[in-house]
């Protein structure tokens, strides 16, 4: 798309030539003055050097906004990726590719596909400001990159951005807080799970899914009942969750581990615990808390059997 595109990279000490002959050069060498275009990473920061100087910048999702397929977007907080890999699992027989933030950059799928189903992150969202979705599937928003939006209502903002410039036509399913905002889209609310499956006609006892699981399968679901007025309940069954999400494993005393390193924020962790209820539970945790008070945490652990 762009030939003589140079790459800027943080951690680049010198330029060189990467295997695919591209042009790699250290982010201090960027001069705005000589650039016609910067599309930029996602997960770069607003108050990184390189956004701050640049001049003409788009997101990736702006520079193929005016490609033919029909565009799928799915954001949130948690389940994004298992979404859109289950909506995946339902309309690949119908020609659609799956990228984006899940792994598959939109400059390598076919264009002449009919339907992208795009996992779309908050940061893709900031950066772009002409791209739109034709179906925009949103799951609860949960404090998350605080750090990175500056606060909860950027983070907000960014989640319901796109919504305000869809067209007449298009359709947007969202939880219900949100239901007041203006916009031209189709809105279908959701108060729980029971409630959107209600809305879209779908029998809840033929999804062989648990918890947090079953629910993004409804959603994943509601795009083959609203492009096609289809619900396979056998086909959404046979869809296998992917490794490290609330994986579970018994070693040879029997006791039950669980994998879920997936869970990457605050809201992950309490979903994963209330799976296991009353069960004592040894928890282990780390990482990078991205701005969030977790205070939130220790106060659901107070009533719960566990020892970190």
């Amino acid at each position: 798309l762009y030939p003589n595109a140079i790459f800027y990279d943080d951690k680049c000490n010198k330029p060189f030539v990467d295997e695919a002959g591209s042009k790699v050069k250290p982010s201090s060498e960027f001069d705005p003055n000589y650039s016609d275009l910067e599309v930029t990473s996602p997960g770069i920061a607003p108050s990184n050097p390189l956004i701050k100087n640049a001049k003409n910048l788009m997101s990736e999702y702006d520079a193929f906004a005016d490609t033919a397929p029909f565009k799928i977007w799915i954001s949130g907080t948690n389940g994004k990726t298992t979404t859109t890999q289950m909506m995946q699992h339902l309309l690949k027989q119908r020609g659609s590719l799956c990228g984006g933030n899940i792994g598959t950059p939109l400059a390598d799928l076919d264009q002449d596909a009919p339907i992208w189903i795009l996992e779309t992150s908050s940061f893709t969202i900031h950066y772009t400001n002409k791209a739109l979705p034709n179906l925009y599937v949103l799951l609860p928003i949960t404090p998350d990159h605080l750090s990175w939006h500056g606060d909860m209502q950027g983070y907000i903002d960014d989640k319901l951005k796109p919504i305000k410039s869809m067209k007449e036509g298009e359709v947007a399913i969202i939880p219900h807080e949100y239901a007041s905002m203006q916009t031209s889209a189709y809105l279908i609310t959701y108060k729980d799970e029971n409630d959107l499956a209600l809305k879209l006609g779908i029998d809840t006892s033929k999804i062989k899914f648990k918890g947090a699981f079953f629910f993004f399968s409804l959603l994943a679901m509601s795009a083959d009942k609203i492009l096609f007025d289809t619900i396979n309940y056998d086909l959404i069954n046979s869809f296998t969750i992917e490794a490290h999400r609330q994986e579970e494993l018994k070693d040879s005393r029997d006791r039950l581990w669980v994998i879920d390193t997936k869970a990457t924020n605050l809201d992950a962790t309490i979903v994963a615990m209330k799976r296991y209820g009353d069960s004592f539970v040894r928890l282990i945790l780390g990482g990078d808390d991205k701005g969030v008070d977790l205070s939130e945490l220790f106060v659901f652990l107070q009533n719960r059997r566990v020892k970190i």
